[in-house]
């Protein structure tokens, strides 16, 4: 049987849908009309464009004109909740399978079945469930690997997944070997265009991301993570950039790590800022009194670890801020993404990056060749920019409220690799450019302090200054280990302490 494309004189159902959904559900169709029973498509569509509207909406179609049943994979509870709500909403009688369904046995009364992955597996190893002339099978979040475990259960179905970003969780099993092919869905900068994204001001601050180990998914290690934005200095950056980008607006807080967004919660609560924290170590009541509390609280800022990613939709967010480093363009995409919901009040949202995110990835706006990545995954993950190569081109810029700590100075501009350059020319030693720097450091100390123990306090400042210099002087002199980087810096503070106190002699 043919599916025909959207009938205009069918009554509307369930939500309205832009053109650009009607073009996706026609191409979609005309790939299931085209394919045999068995195919597997992959639809791309980013964040906030309506995903779920879309897939809905071809359940319906699909049952009606078939007669045959759906099926559609989550991997989460909360995706499965709004997926089934969806689908009600344009009148598809469905079934939520999760872990309190020990068993199926009235599957002629549903016509769609919305199931957690881990749960649907379970029960049809029990033989306890036996979902017959299922059709279609629709993989919400595609990218991630867990579903693959059921593919050979709808051998003869055709498999739509859906997803924002077509590379796969793990490098290991890329997207092109299940999907024969790809639809690329509207750019986000057209969605923006269009008025159904907000745009994004990003503000990126450099961070140095050495201490940082690769875990075996591919991705920053929680507790090489934890490690780094623990640090006094970390959390100092996060409260900077909050208060100079985002003071009195509501915030969404991501970070890698429970210690982390625990530590995060307590400076900013010791700091007087209205904020909680949010986990999966909170019960299912907590977490729904805390998002409670974050919609309905101005300047409210959340704390929370991974599990806000996906299917969590609040329209009313003013800031995100990516507190971790990720290789993960999926996660960095779906970070975003959480900001981008518009309402009538917000058109704008603001994006702080306090893990090199922007220069890893480029911005969310940025157009991408999804076709490419899906195709050649691998080329694609080992052509980003490394972690080294961001650093060499860093640029420190000392933050406003750091500035104004040294407000009777005003040479604070120090190139390492432009003096490198002098010194190598005119034939001294390498340590002769540290010995200059040093120098000026004390000098602005000196200048906007009363005595040597005020100095002395506010050296503690350029700590993240120092870093910087410390890196780009390793960098000329080709040689950056870790532990040589670790004694040059403390040998730095210590020779830094000696010439503050020689200024006030």
């Amino acid at each position: 049987m043919v599916l025909t494309k959207f009938d205009k004189e069918e009554k509307v159902i369930g939500k309205k849908l832009y053109d650009y959904q009607h073009g996706a559900i026609d191409k979609i169709f005309d790939k299931i009309n085209e394919s045999p029973t068995n195919y597997n498509l992959l639809y791309q569509l980013p964040t906030g464009g309506g995903k779920t509207v879309i897939f809905s909406e071809i359940a319906r179609r699909y049952i009606k004109k078939t007669n045959k049943k759906v099926l559609i994979l989550t991997h989460r509870i909360e995706l499965c909740k709004q997926t089934s709500n969806m689908l009600t909403e344009f009148e598809v009688e469905n079934k939520i399978i999760d872990s309190s369904v020990k068993e199926i046995t009235n599957e002629d009364d549903y016509t769609c079945f919305v199931a957690m992955v881990e749960t649907l597996n379970n029960r049809i190893k029990e033989e306890k469930v036996d979902i017959h002339d299922i059709g279609l099978v629709i993989v919400d979040e595609a990218h991630y690997n867990s579903f693959r475990k059921l593919f050979n259960y709808f051998e003869k179905c055709f498999i739509l997944g859906v997803t924002a970003t077509p590379l796969s969780s793990n490098i290991n099993l890329p997207m092109h070997e299940i999907y024969d092919d790809l639809i690329v869905g509207e750019k986000i900068s057209s969605l923006i265009e269009k008025g159904f994204l907000a745009e994004a001001t990003i503000y990126s601050y450099n961070v140095n991301l050495s201490s940082l180990k690769i875990g075996a998914n591919g991705d920053y290690t929680v507790k090489s993570s934890e490690e780094l934005y623990a640090k006094s200095t970390m959390q100092s950056k996060l409260v900077t950039a909050y208060e100079n980008t985002s003071k009195g607006k509501k915030t969404l807080i991501f970070n890698n790590g429970i210690h982390t967004s625990r530590h995060v919660y307590e400076i900013f609560k010791n700091a007087g800022y209205k904020v909680r924290y949010i986990d999966n170590t909170n019960s299912k009541d907590e977490r729904t009194s805390t998002l409670e509390w974050f919609k309905n609280t101005p300047d409210a800022i959340l704390t929370s670890v991974g599990i806000l990613t996906t299917g969590f939709d609040e329209p009313t967010i003013d800031t995100i801020i990516i507190n971790r480093a990720t290789k993960s363009l999926a996660l960095y995409f779906q970070m975003i993404g959480r900001g981008s919901r518009i309402i009538e009040n917000k058109k704008v949202f603001s994006v702080v990056d306090l893990g090199n995110n922007l220069s890893r990835f480029g911005l969310w706006t940025d157009d991408i060749d999804w076709h490419l990545i899906f195709k050649n995954p691998t080329f694609y993950l080992e052509n980003l920019i490394s972690d080294d190569e961001i650093e060499r081109n860093f640029r420190y810029v000392m933050p406003d409220i750091v500035r104004e700590k040294f407000a009777n100075s005003k040479d604070f501009d120090f190139d390492i690799k432009e003096e490198y350059a002098v010194a190598v020319k005119s034939g001294l030693k390498s340590k002769y450019v540290l010995e200059k720097s040093i120098a000026q450091h004390a000098r602005i100390c000196a200048e906007n302090s009363e005595d040597v123990f005020d100095a002395h306090i506010l050296s503690r400042e350029l700590f993240d200054d120092i870093e910087y210099r410390i890196k780009q002087y390793s960098y000329c002199i080709l040689k950056s280990s870790k532990n040589y980087l670790k004694w040059l810096e403390e040998d730095y503070r210590r020779q830094l302490r000696v010439k503050i106190s020689q200024e006030f002699h």
